[in-house]
Parts: C-alpha cells; structure tokens; sequence
C-alpha cells in the first residue's frame, strides 16, 4: 500500500493538467495526497481492527473533506445513508490493494475486495475492478509473472490486456469510469521496468493520473519489491500523523520480511 500511496502523490499534480510524457518532476510544490489515499487508509484500518468498510469510510472522508472525492460519493459519506452506492467508478479499485496483501488465497482476496467495493461502488465494473486489483496485487506478491497477471486482469475485466502504453497514450482521454481507467493502469504496470517506471507510465496516459498512478504503484510495489528509500522518505513530507501510524502498523502486520520472503522464494 505504500506505492500506492506513493502513486497518489506523485499524480496528484497531473489529474487536472493531463500530461502525454514520462518526463516529469515527481514532486512539486502543489503535490498532496487525495481521496485516493485517504479511503486507502480506510481500507488498510479496516482489515487491521476487523471493523466494517462503510463507517470508516465516512469516517477517513469527514476528517480529510478536501481531499477531492467525487460528488456522489462526498454526500453519501456526509450523510447517514447507508445503502449502498451503484457507482461504477474507478473509486473501488483505487483503494483496494491493502486487501492484496492482507489474505492468503485468491479466493478470499476477491471476495474481500467485492466487500470492500459494494458500500459505495456495487457496480458490476466496479466490483470486477476492485477484484481485478487486489488480486493482481496479491499474484504480484505471490511471485507471478506479468503474463500470469496479465491474463488474470484480462478474465476479471473482460478487456483487451494486450495493449500497450504507447497504443494506448495518444488517443486517451480522462475517464473515472472503472472501465475506461483501471485496465489502462494495470497495463501501466505490465509495461513497466520498475516502480518508478510503472508510476510515469500511469500519469503519462494523460487521464485520471493520481488514481492510476496509486493502482499502477500498488501493483510494482508488489512485484518488484519494496518501494525505494529514497520515495519513501517523502511519505513523512506528506502524510498525517494517524495516516503513517495505520501504513506502519498495516506494513508491519501484513508487509514484513516473512511476506517479502514469499514473494521472493516463489518468483
């Protein structure tokens, strides 16, 4: 979750001024974290305590309400509703990849991302998104390789995997849609070399950049190993207090040496 975050951040300047390049500054003066990382947060709290997504959704929203949350989502979390939300978002897949990391089996990391999506996002393409990430995400760490994951993606979203970033870039345009944005992240990390790389392929699609940098983040994390130090070492910069203490305890239950050792022994 950490390079997820991380994507987040690194995007966050690049969502509302779209950019066609991976020659960009990382970090500027006006990058922040957004909601992206805020229901990440959330999520990460949430399989920690054993308490329910929806209240700490609202939860997570209320104390960051500038985050930059879609419209819809914003009044359900003001509100005492609790029904949930048919969006079919890419909101789902954004914050799910603590779920990849936090169980042992395929089948139950599917079924826990489906949990994690329907407070607010019970779409079909926004459930198979949610899916499609988190068990992306837990193939990665698993020591799959990118062709396994590419398939994987292609059956959970019923898509054309095959493509390329650079197919994909020139005629991209911005989509929150979980069908329009979440494929193009995943290929962001297949087309990538590194974390680095796989994060400047996600913003340079030119669309929703910090959300496909996060799925695009969590999944290189994921598959090439820790985040480098010399990232991680920003994430005290940007995060609150209660926001680094939830990403250290969820890392050091869920992320440690014996699961990096996994992912390791496997590949």
């Amino acid at each position: 979750m950490q390079g997820a975050v991380l994507g987040d951040i690194m995007g966050s300047m690049y969502e509302r001024t779209p950019i066609k390049t991976k020659d960009f500054t990382l970090f500027s003066a006006g990058s922040r974290f957004t909601d992206d990382t805020v229901l990440t947060l959330a999520v990460a709290e949430a399989i920690l305590t054993g308490s329910p997504y929806a209240p700490l959704f609202k939860s997570w929203a209320r104390r960051y309400p500038r985050a930059g949350y879609g419209q819809r989502f914003a009044l359900w979390a003001l509100s005492e509703d609790a029904l949930p939300g048919n969006s079919f978002g890419n909101g789902s897949a954004m914050r799910v990849s603590p779920v990849g990391w936090a169980f042992d089996d395929l089948e139950t990391v599917l079924a826990e991302a489906a949990r994690s999506a329907e407070p607010t996002h019970n779409h079909p393409e926004a459930i198979a998104a949610a899916q499609a990430v988190a068990g992306a995400v837990f193939l990665a760490r698993s020591g799959k390789d990118k062709k396994d994951i590419r398939q994987f993606a292609a059956e959970r979203l019923g898509c054309d995997m095959t493509r390329t970033v650079e197919g994909i870039r020139p005629g991209y345009r911005f989509s929150s849609s979980a069908a329009q944005s979440v494929p193009e992240a995943i290929i962001a990390f297949l087309d990538s070399t590194s974390f680095e790389d796989a994060v400047r392929n996600a913003i340079s699609l030119g669309g929703d950049a910090d959300t496909q940098a996060c799925i695009a983040g969590a999944l290189a994390e994921a598959f090439y190993g820790p985040v480098p130090e010399v990232f991680m070492t920003r994430l005290q910069t940007y995060l609150p207090p209660e926001g680094l203490r939830v990403m250290e305890a969820f890392v050091e239950r869920y992320c440690g040496p014996e699961r990096q050792r996994k992912r390791i022994m496997a590949s």
